[in-house]
């Protein structure tokens, strides 16, 4: 039997998760609405800021109907994406602070992008293809800093921004913070989303031994040949110690995702073995916990 509550008891507003996908135009913001879309989230795509805190208390009035909002700012808005720093200072005195995913690309990747689809930028103006994108980046420059999530799309496609987006927001609404755990390749330079970057290349590198340079660190007799050195087992304890630290300070003020990178010379030997294996200890530490190898697959 379902109790129906009187009417003048009001169960009060529901306020909603709020997620503001912003960033480069050309570094795949509409994939990534699409993906949380798909995830269950409702998203607007190009509302103006000024429009964001009557949006969030309609979400709020819905009485948990509409818990996730995504909602896609940029500079296509021109003139009215100035009151997006106005907006997001009202919506956080009256939601739980909102989240900001910043999508950005290498200047050299959105060239190839625009001229792909043989499309201006929206700040080119009279000017060139490269003074639009200037211009750009330095408008968002604050918002990046700002970012509770920053991603590098330039050397992923639609389906590795899609899995990137599921990683980090499948689970999103949940408490506590998510770690994505990435190896990569020095060789190939530092992951630019990274928040924490962990150098094993101070273990002997497995490229040196014949019979496992063909291998990889997913590899089960790579992974035992660099877990079986002296310092692999002292490092990764004293990495999730760190973590377990930094994690605790890193909720408190309020940041829900966080990409460790680690990291070898050439991306495929001892940074994915050390990675899959912090991973493992996060997780058994009861930390929401993804693994990303990057350059494995690049030698």
């Amino acid at each position: 039997m379902t109790t129906v509550p009187p009417p003048d008891q009001d169960p009060g507003p529901h306020p909603p998760e709020v997620l503001i996908i912003t960033g480069m135009s050309g570094a795949g913001r509409s994939t990534a609405a699409r993906c949380l879309e798909d995830l269950g989230w409702f998203v607007v795509d190009n509302l103006p800021p000024a429009l964001l805190p009557p949006l969030a208390e309609l979400a709020a009035r819905s009485q948990g109907a509409v818990p996730r909002v995504a909602v896609v700012v940029d500079i296509r808005g021109l003139a009215l994406f100035a009151d997006l720093r106005v907006a997001l200072e009202r919506l956080s005195a009256e939601i739980p602070t909102p989240r900001i995913l910043f999508l950005e690309t290498s200047d050299a990747e959105l060239v190839r992008r625009f001229e792909s689809v043989r499309r201006p930028h929206p700040l080119q103006g009279d000017g060139t293809l490269a003074d639009g994108i200037a211009a750009e980046r330095e408008i968002l420059r604050g918002l990046r800093t700002d970012a509770d999530l920053v991603v590098d799309t330039s050397a992923l496609n639609i389906h590795q921004l899609r899995a990137k987006i599921d990683e980090v927001f499948a689970g999103a609404s949940g408490p506590g913070i998510r770690v994505a755990v990435l190896s990569f390749g020095f060789k190939y330079g530092l992951p630019p989303d990274a928040d924490l970057v962990l150098d094993v290349r101070f273990l002997p590198n497995p490229h040196w031994v014949p019979e496992l340079r063909a291998l990889s660190g997913l590899d089960a007799p790579v992974s035992e040949y660099v877990l079986a050195q002296p310092l692999a087992r002292p490092a990764l304890d004293r990495y999730a110690d760190l973590l377990d630290l930094l994690l605790d300070g890193f909720t408190r003020e309020g940041k829900r995702y966080l990409t460790v990178a680690v990291g070898c010379t050439g991306g495929r030997h001892r940074s994915v073995a050390m990675a899959v294996e912090l991973a493992r200890d996060l997780v058994e530490r009861g930390v929401a916990t993804t693994v990303v190898h990057r350059d494995v697959g690049r030698e």
